[in-house]
């Protein structure tokens, strides 16, 4: 795995601008959902940087379970049948080449083996899953996964997934916009390239969310630091 540095003119301007390094010191972990992002084998099979991030993921949510908060899995659907129409006609017309197009939509497509969350994932019944048909998951519209979080009484954000520059911080930057704290946490988040997460969470550190390692969200942000210490 990639070690990540924030570079230090972005940490400058945070602190110019705030005073201080993190927006969150801590969070309540039964008000707190760990939204992980499109975690399914069309994007992380064969993805080395995804497969990397997995133990971290599978971590975090065995703690943030532990503690009584609520771990929510989130997977991007762009077609609810083979041969049923594309849920995001404007992005398929016009992003990819008709093979990418084909690939795209067969690979997302509810029920195939793409869309399915990797094997690897310590996913379990008591979780939440919900699908979404946009990068973001918290733009109207997108999916159920907002209301579901209200009727949980979830205040606080915790991001992970793929890809960081994408998905992840599209779902960070709009959660926080519609009110919840946010934390993406570098270290259960993957692009294909180090550069692409970098800008990924430098962008999100100085308007939009935290950032922090899965030991800070354990440790310090979710007061969990007696479990690290027993692992």
């Amino acid at each position: 795995m990639n070690e990540f540095a924030m570079p230090q003119q972005v940490i400058d301007r945070v602190l110019e601008k705030r005073g201080r390094h993190h927006v969150f010191e801590s969070l309540d972990p039964e008000k707190t959902a760990f939204v992980v992002i499109d975690m399914q084998n069309f994007f992380v099979a064969g993805v080395q940087p995804c497969l990397d991030i997995m133990p971290n993921i599978n971590r975090l949510a065995g703690r943030l379970r532990d503690a009584g908060g609520l771990v929510a899995w989130v997977l991007l659907t762009v077609a609810e049948s083979p041969d049923g129409p594309s849920l995001w006609p404007l992005y398929h017309e016009y992003f990819f080449t008709e093979e990418k197009r084909k690939a795209h939509k067969n690979g997302l497509t509810r029920g195939s083996e793409g869309h399915a969350l990797h094997a690897d994932l310590d996913a379990r019944d008591g979780d939440l899953y919900s699908e979404k048909t946009r990068f973001s998951a918290f733009i109207q519209g997108a999916s159920d996964l907002h209301d579901r979080l209200q009727e949980r009484g979830i205040e606080n954000i915790l991001v992970g997934g793929t890809l960081t520059n994408m998905c992840c911080e599209s779902s960070a930057r709009d959660a926080m916009m519609i009110g919840y704290r946010t934390v993406m946490v570098e270290d259960c988040n993957a692009s294909r390239l180090p550069e692409e997460h970098l800008v990924g969470l430098t962008s999100v550190y100085q308007s939009f969310a935290d950032v922090r390692s899965t030991d800070e969200v354990i440790g310090d942000v979710l007061g969990l630091g007696a479990r690290i210490a027993a692992e």
